[in-house]
C-alpha cells in the first residue's frame, strides 16, 4: 500500500466491491497505479488507452498483483472523437452505470504544434476536450451509480501559470509548448469545477473532483519533449524528474484520493501538500484565481460544446 508520510492512503478508502471504475491512459505511470490502487479496493477496473499490447500487459500485471481482481482492457483514441464516442458507446451497451471515472490521460510539451484527427491542437485536444466529450457521454451512466457517480479529473501544477485564451485555444497564433500544456491543464481544473457547480444546478447525481501528482516519475516527459534523440534540454528533464520526483504510486494518490475519499469534497482540488505542492501528504492544493473564474468556465462549457459536439444537456 503506498504511504505519503503520513496522509491518506488507499488502506483508508471504502470497499469499491461491485463497482465499475474507468480509468483513461492506464497502462503506465499515475493512470496504471490508479487503475491498481482501484482495483485493490474491489473495483472492476477498466484501463481505457490506446495500445492493446500495453493494456493486455497492464492487465496481466495487474492480474499477478491481485488474481482476484476484475481489470479488463478497452481500446479508446484520445486523439479521435470518433473513438471516443465508439468507447462510450461500448461501456454503456455493457455497464448502464458507471460508479468512477478518471480523467487521467495526458501528453506533453510536443515540440511542433502537432494536431489530433479532429483537427485539435493535440495537448488541449487530448488533454482536456476529449475528455469533456467522454464524461458528457458517460454523464447519465454516473447518475445511475447507485450513490451517485463521480468524476475525478487529472489537472497539473503547470495550471498556476497558464491562461485560457478563448479566441486561441487551439495556439495557432502562438505556439509553445508548455504554454500549451499548461492551458489544457488549466482547462481540466475549470472543467472539474464547473462541472460540480453545474451537477449542483441541475440536480444531476455525480461529484466532480479535481486532483494532481505533484512532480512524480512517469513516461510524460518522453511523450512530448522527449520524443526522438534526447537532446540536453531532455537529459536535464529527465534527471529532474529522476532525481526529485516522488514515485508514480504516490503520484496516483491524490487521483485516488478524488475518486474514492469519503473526505473528498465535490469542486475540490488535492494534491500532495509538501515542498510546494510537489510530493508529500494528500490534501487540499492552492487553486488560482484564473481556474475559478465562473464566467471564463461558463465561456469554455460552451466552446466545448461546440468544438466537440458533446452536450451535457441532453
Amino acid at each position: 500500500m503506498a504511504r505519503t508520510r503520513d496522509g491518506w492512503t488507499l488502506g483508508d478508502a471504502p470497499s469499491l466491491n461491485g463497482k465499475i471504475a474507468i480509468v483513461t491512459g492506464a497502462t503506465g505511470g499515475i493512470g496504471y497505479e490508479t487503475a491498481l490502487g482501484l482495483a485493490r479496493r474491489g473495483a472492476t477496473t477498466i484501463l481505457a488507452a490506446r495500445n492493446p499490447s500495453k493494456g493486455t500487459e497492464a492487465v496481466a500485471r495487474i492480474k499477478r498483483s491481485l488474481p482476484a481482481s476484475d481489470a479488463r482492457f478497452e481500446m479508446i483514441d484520445l486523439n479521435s472523437l470518433a473513438s471516443v464516442a465508439r468507447f462510450a458507446d461500448g461501456i454503456l451497451a455493457a455497464h448502464p452505470a458507471v460508479d468512477i471515472l478518471v480523467n487521467n490521460a495526458g501528453v506533453m510539451g510536443f515540440p511542433e504544434r502537432l494536431l489530433t484527427e479532429d483537427g485539435f491542437e493535440r495537448q488541449i485536444g487530448v488533454n482536456y476536450l476529449s475528455h469533456f466529450a467522454l464524461t458528457g457521454r458517460l454523464r447519465h451512466a454516473l447518475q445511475n451509480a447507485a450513490g451517485g457517480g463521480r468524476v475525478a479529473s487529472v489537472a497539473s501544477l503547470a495550471h498556476r501559470r497558464a491562461t485560457l485564451d478563448l479566441g486561441d485555444l487551439q495556439s495557432e497564433r502562438n505556439y509553445n509548448p508548455f504554454r500549451a500544456y499548461g492551458r489544457s491543464k488549466l482547462a481540466m481544473l475549470v472543467f472539474a469545477i464547473e462541472l460540480q457547480r453545474r451537477a449542483l444546478q441541475h440536480h444531476w447525481n455525480l461529484l466532480s473532483v479535481a486532483a494532481h501528482p505533484g512532480w512524480s516519475r512517469t513516461d510524460i516527459v518522453f511523450n512530448g519533449p522527449g520524443q526522438g534523440a534526447p537532446g540536453l534540454k531532455e537529459k536535464l528533464m529527465a534527471f529532474s524528474f529522476n532525481t526529485l520526483a516522488q514515485s508514480a504510486r504516490d503520484g496516483a494518490l491524490p487521483s485516488l484520493f478524488a475518486a474514492i475519499a469519503s473526505d473528498a469534497r465535490g469542486g475540490g482540488y488535492y494534491g500532495p501538500t509538501g515542498l510546494g505542492e510537489t510530493r508529500g501528504p494528500v490534501g487540499a492544493s492552492v487553486i488560482m484565481p484564473q481556474a475559478a473564474d465562473p464566467v471564463i468556465a461558463s465561456r469554455l462549457w460552451t466552446l466545448s460544446e461546440q468544438l466537440t459536439g458533446v452536450s451535457f444537456e441532453t
